[in-house]
């Protein structure tokens, strides 16, 4: 497994398309693998925008080549804006109590009458990731069951595919998790959680905890 990121030039007008599109995004990531899709298995992207600069994080199992990304929406010229690397010690590193940071972008919703629908509410969406966090092999109740979690860069996409508007409602959660089930925790990394995968969703990436 890989974990990769490439910082993005919003300036540029490649950029804005694909910033502006979250099915542009996934093609342009998706073309970054000359594998065909069922030798390429699941990728997963998510776009963080940190201050000034904005990155395209990228899970996947074969290394990709993001030249053409490159060219389009970042800086030909500059070689440090992008990087791939081996995402194995880390997830072999997982061990149950461990606490790590943690930034997650998801598309949180709900099932009703055989139909989904979005959470809108910051309230809905912290339920929404606190009810699942144990499926996925973490808890983010610290020591003294204080909730070390917050909700930003909430936001609703909306774009045309096939005919029709697709609409997704995103949030990101930045946190700090402890561990419990160290193989969930990687199936969770490596696989993603929740809905709309393939448009900037289900993403968890770790960092070192402060």
């Amino acid at each position: 497994m890989y974990l990769s990121r490439i910082q993005i030039n919003p300036a540029r007008r490649g950029a804005r398309k694909l910033l502006g599109s979250p099915q542009a995004m996934h093609a342009a990531v998706l073309a970054s693998f000359p594998q065909s899709d069922e030798e390429r298995g699941r990728v997963l992207w998510r776009v963080d925008r940190d201050g000034p600069r904005t990155w395209v994080y990228v899970v996947s199992a074969p290394a990709p080549d993001f030249a053409h990304v490159v060219e389009q929406a970042g800086w030909p010229t500059t070689q440090s804006t992008w990087a791939v690397r081996s995402y194995e010690p880390l997830l072999e590193r997982l061990a149950a109590g461990q606490e790590w940071a943690f930034r997650l972008t998801a598309n949180p919703t709900h099932t009703r009458e055989g139909k989904r629908y979005a959470h809108v509410t910051v309230a809905q969406q912290l339920d929404w990731l606190l009810t699942r966090t144990a499926g996925w092999g973490f808890d983010v109740r610290g020591r003294d069951d204080a909730r070390d979690l917050v909700v930003h860069d909430r936001r609703v996409d909306r774009f045309p595919r096939s005919g029709r508007t697709v609409t997704i409602a995103k949030a990101t959660f930045d946190g700090v998790l402890t561990v419990v089930d160290p193989d969930a925790l990687r199936a969770a990394m490596t696989h993603g959680v929740g809905p709309a995968k393939g448009y900037g969703c289900g993403l968890l990436t770790l960092a070192a905890s402060a």
